[in-house]
């Protein structure tokens, strides 16, 4: 059974649906929409600050989410895929976003619709990523202007595949 933790006041939420892997951490001041999956060795840290996580979405094995006291939330819009082992760190996520595996998004960046961060990628603090961009690189950069149909169609299709993989684990 997944870790829920309270903490200074705040209890968790979790949506209708969703689906949290046995060693999932979930503390503090986290809400989580509905269809979601967090996935075996994942942590939602929200003891310094709020976690607020869309519907639809999938934060992949060995993800971190945090973020800096009284500084920075985090903000994920639906539909959204965080890959293996990513880190975020007080950043906003919009709908249809593709963090690939490995990923650092620090405080303040802002992935916007649709937009793709490569895997390994590290997103810096204040970066601004358009809707419907690639992003890749240390420190992740402009690749490419991506159709809007198509990265929603491939981002839409990975955050549906992981809803059907949740369906397997209950």
């Amino acid at each position: 059974m997944a870790i829920i933790k309270s903490v200074r006041g705040y209890t968790p939420v979790i949506g209708e649906e969703t689906y949290l892997a046995d060693n999932a951490a979930i503390i503090g001041d986290v809400e989580i929409g509905k269809g979601c999956s967090i996935w075996f060795g994942t942590v939602l840290r929200g003891d310094v600050n709020s976690i607020r996580i869309g519907n639809g979405v999938n934060i992949q094995d060995g993800s971190v989410l945090h973020t800096l006291y009284e500084k920075s939330t985090i903000e994920i819009g639906d539909d959204v895929s965080i890959g293996h082992n990513v880190t975020i760190h007080g950043a906003k996520i919009c709908n249809g976003a593709l963090i690939g595996m490995g990923a650092v998004v620090l405080d303040h960046a802002v992935i916007g619709e649709g937009a793709i961060i490569a895997a390994g990628s590290v997103v810096l603090n204040n970066t601004q990523v358009e809707p419907g961009c690639i992003y890749a690189g240390v420190p992740a950069k402009f690749v490419k202007k991506v159709d809007t149909e198509q990265s929603k169609e491939i981002n839409q299709k990975i955050a549906r595949n992981y809803h059907m993989y949740a369906s397997w684990y209950k």
